[in-house]
């Protein structure tokens, strides 16, 4: 039977996996080994492995943060004025046009 260090380091693995943004292929193996090697020397470390504990639902958190902001806040990464464009086309206005603009076309 695998021991509680190995168990959280392989959902570590997983959850750095499933939270990653770029493919496997263009990742930096260094962050990946520098992780192995440290699983390596604490791996008999219970503290250790409450560690990986920790980070392993600090991220879980994070990535679920994400998900929800991105489904029930879709305006949070727009800058101010894309937000207010937006928001009047939700209830079905346009924003009037600037006069500034006018001169630009």
């Amino acid at each position: 039977m695998s021991s509680p260090s190995l168990q959280a380091y392989r959902r570590v693995v997983r959850e750095i996996n499933r939270a990653a943004i770029a493919p496997r292929a263009t990742r930096n193996p260094v962050v990946a080994s520098s992780f192995r090697k440290l699983y390596e020397q604490n791996r008999d470390n219970e503290s250790f492995a409450h560690d990986m504990q920790n980070a392993l639902t600090f991220m879980h958190s994070q990535r679920m943060h994400k998900v929800l902001l991105d489904r029930y806040n879709p305006l949070h990464d727009l800058s101010p004025e894309e937000r207010i464009k937006a928001t009047a086309r939700r209830v079905g206005l346009d924003m009037p046009v600037n006069s500034s603009d006018d001169k630009d076309n």
